[in-house]
């Protein structure tokens, strides 16, 4: 399978916090790769630096858009503003962030496609119906303002607006976090239906190790800045042999 993204040695530091110590990885073109840890591992932080939102101090972050790997280093603002807009999608824990509530469903929808160069009205706002339909919300809350949508209703709008140029790649940090526990079970068969249909590769942030063995493919496990342990999801969630995912499988299996 073809590698879409590799970090090679990836440093960064906040202060005296090292978040990023000596970081490398692979992603397959298709693939879902989950990332766990408790707060502070630094997983969001080498999400951030795996999407672009932020350049690590050391280190390389390898993408290949069909053309061979180059560095996202030398490919300049312009072209990773491009690579963000189109062919990456990024999911924010608290869609609120990501979506704007004072333009209508359809409209957070339409940006990304008229950002994308999408300039006809009438096939931005049928594709944004379509979408809606496809992420559960009813197509007639097309011109309701998001300010008035449950949270649940936020994130799948958040998904629509992110999935609608149909990206290769999407980083997702935390996409269930803070909902009730019955809106988090419908969210994650929204994403993992929409995921395989759609043929993504997936960077997944997440601290719930159940929801890492439902979406992932494989496991990257990070404490203290650093990856103690990588491999298919099944393999390291039942037969851990760091001596940390061991305690991190056990925390939230029944005793």
């Amino acid at each position: 399978m073809i590698t879409l993204l590799e970090a090679h040695a990836l440093h960064h530091r906040f202060g005296r916090t090292a978040a990023l110590d000596d970081v490398s990885l692979t992603l397959r073109r298709h693939e879902i790769l989950a990332i766990v840890g408790e707060s502070g591992s630094g997983k969001t932080t080498l999400l951030n630096a795996l999407s672009g939102r932020l350049t690590p101090q050391r280190g390389d972050i390898l993408y290949d858009d069909g053309g061979g790997p180059r560095a996202l280093a030398s490919c300049g603002e312009v072209v990773l503003r491009k690579l963000q807009r189109a062919r990456w999608g990024y999911i924010a824990q608290d869609p609120r962030s990501a979506l704007r509530l004072d333009i209508s469903a359809g409209g957070n929808i339409g940006e990304r496609l008229m950002a994308s160069g999408a300039r006809h009205y009438g096939d931005i706002r049928a594709i944004a119906t379509h979408w809606l339909e496809a992420v559960e919300i009813d197509p007639a809350r097309l011109d309701d303002l998001p300010r008035y949508f449950s949270g649940g209703m936020l994130q799948r709008l958040q998904i629509a607006a992110t999935l609608v140029t149909a990206p290769e790649l999407v980083f997702m940090d935390e996409p269930t976090g803070g909902l009730d526990v019955s809106v988090q079970a419908r969210i994650l068969d929204l994403i993992r239906s929409l995921v395989r249909r759609l043929g993504l590769a997936v960077v997944l942030v997440t601290h719930d190790i159940g929801v890492a063995r439902l979406l992932a493919d494989r496991l990257i496990v990070m404490r203290h800045g650093r990856i103690v342990e990588s491999g298919l999801t099944d393999q390291v969630l039942d037969d851990p042999h760091d001596e940390y995912t061991q305690l991190l499988v056990a925390s939230v299996l029944p005793a």
